[in-house]
């Protein structure tokens, strides 16, 4: 798995947290917030109602396919993406019968 290094500001209070927990479990600090983080988007991944938000992310094209088949799995991105190409094929044959 590749690494990407992050910089970002934590209250002072959640260092010391995860300070003491890395101590206690054998581990480092980073360890420790990623390990709490995949807790954390494992979560809120399972909820039907963000599976339901990434889809219109993806729909509203702010992010791409290989994103939203990483979050909803690509069997269920794949079925999302046949939707769209199809209800963009309908709004073009509407536009074009428009025009007659």
């Amino acid at each position: 798995m590749s690494t990407k290094r992050v910089n970002f500001r934590l209250p002072e209070e959640l260092v010391t947290h995860a300070d003491i927990a890395a101590e206690v479990a054998h581990k480092n600090r980073t360890e420790v917030l990623i390990e709490a983080l995949r807790n954390y988007l494992e979560e809120v991944e399972s909820k039907e109602s963000f599976k339901e938000a990434v889809v219109e992310l993806y729909l509203a094209d702010e992010i791409a396919f290989e994103e939203l088949a990483e979050v909803i799995g690509r069997q269920d991105a794949e079925a999302v993406r046949a939707s769209r190409d199809v209800l963009d094929r309908g709004e073009e044959l509407a536009d074009k019968l428009a025009d007659y």
